[in-house]
Parts: structure tokens; C-alpha cells; sequence
């Protein structure tokens, strides 16, 4: 950590010399950032929140093996593991179900999303992508139910129109290898163009082998997370077998397919239509964590893998300006389909339970912006329809024999229904001051039936809730002068519950058994942001720092529960202590971010984020720690580009978990972490990019450089070791 501080400090200090040295020369100049989403300006120097962009330039130069690699090796938040195949995102300490991830602005949140670990992310191609935008803080005003941390809304690619800049056909191909687990990448992208309509077709494929963990003892802890034994089945027996390289992480291998297809057409009265279809596939995933989970005798689990995760999204889009009331007119009409399924068996027991969720969400979207003088209106309504099927059975993987056995989630009837309507409105009060003031009011209601009560007897066969929802938001930009932002924002979150929160019946191990909670309310958020932006004159340095307050109302959290007057109950054959989702108290999560960038001399840039995070669940007695919150964590880098292609080199770094910070028994994964907690961490990068040909571009790169072994917080799995890479793109 120290080295980071200390390499930034010298960028800095390298950067004041450079400005006053007559011989230098800086050409180069920060970019203006803009951002995808029709329901706010384009440009982020006007909104009071804190948002960061990845562009589609850092993208492709970055070059990683899936969307959670991108996200967790921006700098800007953590992403935590449970098997390789897989990502969840944190923002400013609120995970998985609290966090929204939209894909071309439809919500991917469905009503199964848990409140754990999602590892839904790295079903969105980053070979599809054009941009991420990810809004820090409450953004339920904009987007709805489930934006309390934050929001993640990727962009993909557009179907392009003829133009003097855009070719009849173009498009590319490029392959990737890396070490660490002997990628094999490939992806093709075709985009056919005229005046007035416009296709483009993408594909990609990912062969991940196991993957190899550090081998060099990190120095602020001991050697960790070695896989010395894993379990075969050979002839029917459970085997346990020792691992020839127990810094190879078997068994969490994967294969993954991507396809995406767009068509738009414009009409001569200036409509514009779109289809975008997306289809993403997997074989099966092992759930590494679990696979290592210690027995007695050796490993838990002798099979633990997640089905192959489908998503499909089908979305229909019509676009007009100035439609109604001399509004600019967007209406998405959305169709998803999201299959996940859980096959596990324990060491010794040769009946491999399955269970599957089928997710269908229907969806509609208006969106409407009006632009005035000095202000801009945006206003819209949404509406959708989710539905799940759960079903569950056991096969004996040596008879063959089948039996029904007890569903994740209720097996009759499962759905909610979410109507949301919004305003947002920005305006310049002065040259000096932007103001931004937004509302949100929705209602939404959850059925869920339990038709076959034959494992499980509850005193109800149904639940049904109806939610009213609010949110707001307010927020500041004044300019005292040119070179510095001053920027306030109080807003307003808000988390509906779903079937998860309602309605699972789960073993979460450990004698445990979590049973439905018919009265759950919504969770809120209220957030407060104070930042300032500092430039120079000619852009060729700047920092921003963001401050933020967030008090947690009406926490969702797992705790003791009665069931029928019971605080134990026999469940699976064995006494289990009961849990249930509850409304418990109040939290907070505080925090701040720091971000720096400039020129140091023409062409080379130097970047460096600094992240910081504290959560407390308050009570009279004691405040104790809020799970979900990561130790420090930021970047710092240099970056220099010429015609001929870019290299860059950085350093990602994460701060010491000590076990004093974790909520024992929650979501922090303590049993997957050294003892003490997880130790601080650091990595050394350096990647390349540069032309061989006028339309070929040579990707090389060495991540993890000096191998060193280390965890990201709350993951199961170990991070890569190092890796070495190479790609290559060509264009036509």
C-alpha cells in the first residue's frame, strides 16, 4: 500500500515539475466524459452524483476474460468470487441483490436475486460492450427497486448506419490465449450498414481451464488457499485424490458462448425501430468454494456446480424526436428469460440433488426527454412482469433411481408485478450553478403459492404482498470558478422484497434452515454526497473526491426466528435452528473516493483511485460490523499512447480484513478467509497494444507479474496467478 501512495505522490510531484519545465510539451488533454442513458444529460460534469465511465477504447485495451475482470480491475469497485466462473460487484459496501445491473437500460434484477453473492454479471459478454456506466449511491429515482448501493448499466454496441465515416461492411475477429488457465478465446463482429437500416452480428466463445493460483507467498500473510486434495468418481466410488500441483485450482474449469444480433431501420418521418436480441450460455459451472469445503474425513462435497447459466433478452426499441409535446420519444418493449440451476451431493452420498429456476420478465419502457433553454425534463413510466417455475429432484448417479425432494423456492405459483413512474428535471440556474431534482413513485405486488407441501408444512400456503414505493432525489453543481466543481446530492433508495427475501426454503448449513417471512418491508437507503472536482486550466490534471453518508432503514438481514413458537425445527432428517429474513434495526455505511488523473509529458498519462469504506449495524447496546464491506482498495497507473499503440503499466492494491471486521455468520465468508481475517494485497501489471498491421492490433500483457498468491475478500477462490496473454484483433 505504502508503494501505491508513493508512486502516486511522485506522479504528482512529476506532474508540478513537468508544468513548469519550458522544454515540455503536452498535446494531450482529459476527456470529457459521456454518459449512455436516455434519463439524464450526457454529460457527467453536470450531475451532482458520482458516476464513472469505462469507454470502449479501455475496453478493448484492457482486454479481460470477462465483464467481472473489467469491473474489478477498474479500480472503482470490488468484485467478489465464489468460483471462476462468476463476479460480484460492490459498490460503497451494498452487493448482489442491492446493487442494479442493467444491459441497455432493461434491469437484469430479477425476483430471485439473493442478497449473498451474484454471479449473474459475467453472463454480459465485454466483447458486446460500448460502455459501463456505474452510479454510486441511492439511484432508485432513476432506475427503481434494488439501486440502494449503486447501479451498473452497460451498453452494448450499436447496429451503425452508411456514413462518411461508416463503411458498407465492417466489423472484426480476434482470438485471445491466456496462461493462468489456458484460455481460448474467439469473437467475430459484423456490422452491415445503409442509409436507412443497419445489422450487426457478434459472437463469441471462452474455453477457461482451471485456474492457477499464485505460487509466491504474499508478504502480508502466509501461504493460503492451496487445493491439496479434490474428489473423483471412479466406477461409482467417491475417491478423494491429492492434487499433483496444489496451486492449480481443480475443478473450476468452464466453457462460455456468447451471440448478440441487432437490426435498425429509420423511416423517412425520422422513427427509428431496433430488435437486439442477446443469447448467453455456459456448460457447467463448478462452485469451487463449496468443493473445498473440510470434513472429518476429508471434502464435504463430492459434486457442487451450478447448470448451465442461460440468459436471453429480446428487446424491441422505437425511437422518435420531438414525439409528444415536442418530447424526444424512446419505448422499449422487453422479453428475458433466465435459466439457473444447483446439482450437488455430498462425499460418499451417491444422490446428486438438481434443482432449477426458470425466470420469465416481461417489461415495458417510456421514456421522454423535453429540452428547454437551460434545462432539461425527463419523465417516463416502466412496468414488469417477472414469473418462476422452481422444480427439484434427486437421481442416484449409480441406480439411476429418481425422486422428487424439496424446491429452492416455492413450487406453485411465484410472480411480481413492478409499475413505476419517474421525473427528473436539470436546470442551469446560473452560469456558475446546475440543479437537479428527481421523484419516483411506484407499486408493486408479489404472489407467491406453495402447491405441494409434502417436505415442508408451513401454517399458509401463500403469500401475497403489495409494496407502495417512493424515492427522490435532489442535488447541486456550482462552479466559483472555472477550475473547481463543488457538488451535494441527497437521495433516496429503496429495495422491494422478492421471492428470496419472502419465500426460499434453504439449508444454509451448519444446522441451520431458513423458513419464509410473510411480513417483510422494503429496505431504504437515504444518502448524502459532498465532492469537489479541481482542474487545471488546460485539462491536463485533475482531482475529484467524493464523500458519502448512507443510513440503511429497514435492513433485510437473516436472524433467530420462531417458527410455529420453535426456535428448532427437524428439517432434511436432522434438529436445525430456524432463520428468517427480517427487518432488523438500522445500519450505516460511510465512506470516500478519490480519484486522479493528468498528464505527466505528451502522451503519458497517470491515473490513481483511492477507495475507503466503513459499515456499522447500530444498536443501543453496540454498533458491529455490516457485512458486504471491503477493506480499501483503489489503482494507480501509466498509461502512454502514441499512433503506433499504447502501454501501460499499474498497480491494483486492496487493504488488510481483519476479522473483527467481518459479520461472523453473514455474507463476509469468513470460513473461506486465513485466520485473522483476508490479508492485504497488491499486484503489478503491465499490458501492450500496438499495430502490425495497418488494420491488425497485437494485444500482450503480464498481470499479477511478480505471482503473488492472494484472495479478494469475502471470494472462495483464490485470485490468477501471473498471467501471461496475448490477443489479436483484426478489422475489415
Amino acid at each position: 500500500m505504502r508503494k501505491a501512495f508513493l508512486l502516486c505522490t511522485l506522479l504528482i510531484g512529476t506532474y508540478s515539475f513537468s508544468q513548469n519545465t519550458k522544454d515540455t510539451i503536452i498535446v494531450n488533454q482529459l476527456e470529457e466524459v459521456v454518459l449512455s442513458t436516455v434519463r439524464l444529460p450526457n454529460k457527467k460534469e453536470t450531475l451532482p452524483i458520482q458516476v464513472e465511465t469505462i469507454n470502449l477504447k479501455q475496453i478493448e485495451f484492457q482486454n479481460f476474460q470477462n465483464t467481472a475482470d473489467l469491473l474489478s480491475n477498474s479500480g472503482t469497485l470490488v468484485v467478489q468470487k465464489s468460483q471462476q466462473g462468476g463476479g460480484s460487484p460492490t459498490i460503497r459496501g451494498f452487493e448482489a441483490s442491492r446493487v442494479l445491473l442493467l444491459v441497455d437500460g432493461v434491469r437484469m434484477n430479477n425476483l430471485i436475486y439473493r442478497s449473498g453473492h451474484l454471479q449473474n454479471v459475467i453472463s454480459v459478454d465485454e466483447n458486446l460492450l460500448e460502455s459501463v456506466t456505474i452510479f454510486y449511491g441511492p439511484t432508485s429515482t432513476l432506475f427503481g427497486s434494488d439501486a440502494l448501493g449503486g447501479t451498473v448499466n452497460m451498453t452494448t454496441k450499436k447496429a451503425k448506419f452508411s456514413s462518411n465515416q461508416i463503411e458498407k461492411i465492417s466489423g472484426n475477429f480476434s482470438t485471445r490465449y491466456s496462461s493462468v488457465n489456458e484460455e481460448k478465446s474467439g469473437h467475430f463482429y459484423f456490422n452491415y450498414a445503409k442509409e436507412n437500416w443497419a445489422s450487426l452480428t457478434s459472437f463469441s466463445y471462452n474455453d477457461f481451464g482451471d485456474l492457477k493460483m499464485g505460487k509466491r507467498k504474499n508478504h502480508n500473510g502466509n501461504f493460503f488457499g492451496e487445493r491439496p486434495f479434490y474428489v473423483e468418481t471412479n466406477n461409482g466410488v467417491d475417491i478423494l485424490v491429492k492434487n499433483s500441483n496444489p496451486y492449480l485450482q481443480k475443478q473450476s474449469s468452464f466453457k462460455q458462448y456468447n451471440f448478440m444480433q441487432k437490426v435498425a431501420y429509420k423511416t423517412s418521418q425520422g422513427i427509428e425501430h431496433g430488435l437486439n436480441f442477446q443469447f448467453s450460455n455456459s456448460t457447467d459451472i463448478p462452485r469451487y468454494d463449496r468443493l473445498t469445503d473440510a470434513s472429518s474425513t476429508g471434502l464435504k462435497n463430492a459434486e457442487w456446480y451450478y447448470g448451465p447459466q442461460k440468459r436471453l433478452l429480446a428487446v424491441y426499441s422505437l425511437s422518435k424526436e420531438k414525439a409528444i409535446l415536442n418530447s424526444d420519444l424512446k419505448v422499449d418493449l422487453a422479453y428475458q428469460n433466465v435459466e439457473e440451476s444447483r446439482h450437488n451431493r455430498r462425499f460418499g452420498n451417491y444422490n446428486l440433488q438438481n434443482r432449477t429456476e426458470n425466470v420469465n420478465m416481461y417489461s415495458i419502457s417510456i421514456d421522454l426527454h423535453k429540452e428547454f433553454s437551460k434545462s432539461d425534463l425527463f419523465y417516463g413510466v416502466e412496468s414488469y412482469l417477472e414469473d418462476l417455475n422452481s422444480s427439484a429432484f434427486s437421481n442416484n448417479i449409480n441406480t439411476g433411481e429418481i425422486k422428487l425432494i424439496d424446491t429452492r423456492y416455492p413450487n406453485g405459483k411465484n410472480n411480481m408485478l413492478r409499475n413505476d413512474l419517474y421525473v427528473s428535471y436539470n436546470t442551469v440556474f446560473s452560469k456558475k450553478t446546475n440543479f437537479n431534482i428527481g421523484a419516483r413513485a411506484g407499486y408493486t405486488i408479489l404472489n407467491s403459492t406453495i402447491s405441494d407441501d409434502t417436505f415442508f408444512s408451513l401454517p399458509f400456503n401463500d403469500i401475497n404482498q403489495k409494496n407502495f414505493t417512493y424515492s427522490g432525489t435532489a442535488g447541486l453543481v456550482h462552479k466559483p470558478s472555472k477550475n473547481i466543481d463543488l457538488k451535494t446530492n441527497v437521495s433516496t433508495g429503496f429495495r422491494v422484497p422478492n421471492i428470496d427475501d419472502l419465500a426460499k426454503i434453504f439449508e444454509s448449513g451448519g444446522g441451520f434452515v431458513i423458513v419464509p417471512n410473510a411480513d417483510l418491508k422494503p429496505e431504504k437507503t437515504i444518502t448524502t454526497d459532498l465532492g469537489f472536482v479541481v482542474k487545471t486550466n488546460n485539462k491536463h490534471f485533475q482531482i475529484e473526491n467524493t464523500y458519502y453518508f448512507t443510513r440503511f432503514i429497514d435492513a433485510i438481514i437473516t436472524d433467530n426466528y420462531l417458527y410455529n413458537g420453535q426456535s428448532t425445527i427437524t428439517y432434511n432428517g436432522s434438529q436445525s435452528q430456524v432463520l428468517a429474513n427480517q427487518n432488523k434495526g438500522r445500519a450505516f455505511v460511510t465512506g470516500f473516493s478519490t480519484n486522479i488523473k493528468g498528464y505527466i509529458v505528451s502522451s503519458l498519462q497517470y491515473v490513481a483511485n483511492f477507495n475507503y469504506t466503513l459499515g456499522r449495524i447500530t444498536s443501543e447496546e453496540e454498533n458491529t460490523p455490516l457485512d458486504h464491506i471491503p477493506p480499501y482498495y483503489g489503482k494507480v497507473g501509466l498509461n502512454y499512447s502514441k499512433n503506433w499503440g499504447t502501454i501501460e503499466a499499474y498497480i491494483l492494491y486492496n487493504g488488510k480484513k481483519p476479522i473483527s471486521d467481518y459479520l461472523l455468520n453473514g455474507e463476509d465468508n469468513e470460513q473461506y478467509a486465513p485466520n485473522g481475517g483476508m490479508p492485504a494485497w497488491e499486484t503489478y501489471n503491465l499490458k501492450t497494444a500496438f499495430n502490425v498491421l495497418p488494420k491488425a492490433t497485437l494485444f500482450v500483457g503480464i498481470e499479477n507479474i511478480l505471482d503473488t498468491q492472494y484472495r479478494v475478500f469475502a471470494s472462495g477462490i483464490n485470485a490468477p496467478g501471473r498471467n501471461i496473454y496475448g490477443g489479436l484483433k483484426y478489422e475489415f
